[in-house]
């Protein structure tokens, strides 16, 4: 690992926070990053003070007063060139997510392909940020719309993807003229600072104004000076509903704007008309993938009466063949739990599934020996559950799978919808109108709805995000851009009278 930091220049840290090129020295509190995949000792860097904090903020308006007068396009190509570098660096960054973080090998480069693909999403985008023209009523009139820049964007990030969430909000504000301010999450800072250091030598060949990008790290407290801060007029969080509502009510208060990708508890439909083979591999990496800790990750499956018996052994047999172990290693499937915290979520609701009247179908139970010594690798499990308890109403950060049936596709469309998440689902059917229905007015109420695939694994080209207790926000692709803008209505009188709007006359 000391060569991957090496690569990523990370080898010689004293870094508390940066706007840029511009790296300021930790004085605040230290921050150990500890991996769990072996729990030792990555490095430490330092909290951002308040002191710094202020200096940051202040330095990124200033950044904004010109970074806001670049043609778009001309930002697009800094972010075409970050693309490039993020392909240089793809293998060491990779890396260090899979150890820092805990996901595979293979999830922690699909990430940095994510960052890449968004780099060239916004590449595109720099030459479309479009608006409308409109007929007016008034003669001699023209009236269009216009989109500009917000100015300052705070994100605050999640350790479950600690750079590629970033990027989906980072680039898409950049090429629109904002400037940005992140906090990664304090479980994986050195990622942050990582893309940072890769990014600097774009943006010093292409003399972009210090303080475009900016970097601070710390616990609750320091996200906490960014949501209060009327100075920033958007903020984009990732976490717990329970954070996101803290962070509403905070930016809320001062009449800022929230972008909030929460919780999800999502569902998978497995219709007696379900290619079963098929709809296996989808359950098992929704349910497993990244241990679990996915935003997306397949928490209940709801299947058919019908097929229930014969689905569900199919499960506990390929349940049977997933390989944990040290991330890094690609013959492994599953890595480790995020911390020893993760750990005792896990064990605490499989306890409280088992008291509901839940039934192991697969049991849990955490890992011992020489390749688990972090304390941090659990086993998957399978549990058989009712939709109503409410254990299974809560979203767990782990790898438990809930299952149970269903007679018809109203009730399991029903029993989908009924959680107060609404980020992700899925139903596997060869059925057309089965699958048109889930899609319907009438379907599923989640902010992302396939068919025929698994509930995680979205590309950027869609928005991303959910309904109700996830938040409502939307990163990545479509329409995703306007959020990070103003809207502007335009009324020009190229005549030399002034007639008003409504037929109004007002005569001097």
């Amino acid at each position: 690992m000391q060569k991957i930091l090496k690569q990523l220049k990370l080898n010689k840290l004293n870094i508390g926070s940066s706007t840029g090129n511009l790296q300021l020295a930790g004085k605040g509190p230290k921050l150990d990053s500890y991996s769990p995949v072996d729990g030792a000792l990555i490095a430490s860097v330092f909290s951002t003070t308040a002191a710094d904090y202020e200096k940051i903020v202040k330095q990124s308006q200033k950044a904004f007063a010109e970074w806001r007068t670049w043609p778009s396009p001309k930002r697009g190509e800094v972010v075409r060139q970050i693309g490039d570098q993020l392909r240089v660096y793809k293998e060491p960054l990779g890396k260090l997510v899979s150890y820092e973080m805990g996901k595979s090998l293979q999830e922690g480069l699909g990430e940095v392909q994510e960052m890449i693909d968004i780099c060239d999403f916004a590449v595109g985008l720099s030459r479309q940020l479009y608006g409308l023209t409109m007929h007016s009523e008034r003669p001699g009139h023209r009236m269009y719309e216009q989109y500009h820049p917000l100015g300052v964007v705070g994100i605050i990030s999640a350790f479950n993807f600690p750079v590629a969430v970033w990027s989906w909000n980072t680039m898409l504000a950049w090429v629109c003229g904002d400037v940005c301010i992140w906090k990664p999450s304090e479980k994986t800072p050195l990622t942050g600072i990582a893309c940072q250091q890769i990014i600097a030598s774009v943006f010093k060949k292409n003399q972009v104004p210090e303080g475009v990008s900016c970097l601070i790290n710390g616990d609750k407290t320091v996200g906490e000076w960014m949501t209060h801060d009327k100075r920033i007029p958007l903020i984009s969080a990732t976490g717990s509903t329970r954070m996101g509502k803290a962070i509403g009510a905070a930016v809320g208060e001062r009449l800022g704007r929230s972008l909030l990708e929460l919780g999800g508890n999502n569902a998978i439909i497995i219709s007696e008309h379900a290619d079963l083979d098929m709809a296996l591999i989808g359950c098992v990496f929704g349910a497993v993938g990244t241990a679990g800790q996915r935003c997306t990750s397949t928490r209940r499956l709801i299947i058919h009466e019908k097929v229930y018996k014969k689905f569900t052994e199919k499960l506990v047999s390929a349940y049977q063949q997933i390989k944990i172990g040290n991330p890094l290693d690609e013959k492994n499937h599953v890595g480790p739990l995020i911390d020893t915290d993760a750990v005792k979520a896990y064990l605490d609701s499989i306890e409280t599934a088992k008291a509901e009247g839940g039934k192991m179908l697969v049991e849990g139970g955490v890992l011992k020996g020489k390749n688990y010594e972090s304390g941090c690798y659990v086993k998957p499990c399978i549990i058989e559950a009712n939709n109503k308890m409410k254990i299974v109403q809560h979203e767990t950060f782990a790898p438990i799978l809930y299952v149970m049936k269903y007679k018809n596709l109203d009730d399991a469309i029903a029993m989908q919808n009924d959680v107060p998440q609404g980020l992700s689902s899925a139903i596997m059917t060869t059925h057309m109108r089965e699958s048109e229905k889930f899609l319907s007015h009438a379907g599923s109420d989640c902010g992302i709805a396939n068919v025929n695939i698994g509930t995680s694994g979205a590309e950027i080209g869609g928005a991303f995000g959910g309904e109700k207790e996830t938040g409502g926000g939307r990163e990545s692709g479509s329409d995703a851009w306007k959020v990070y803008m103003r809207r502007q209505t335009n009324t020009i009188n190229y005549t030399n009278k002034l007639p008003l709007a409504q037929g109004i006359k007002f005569d001097l």
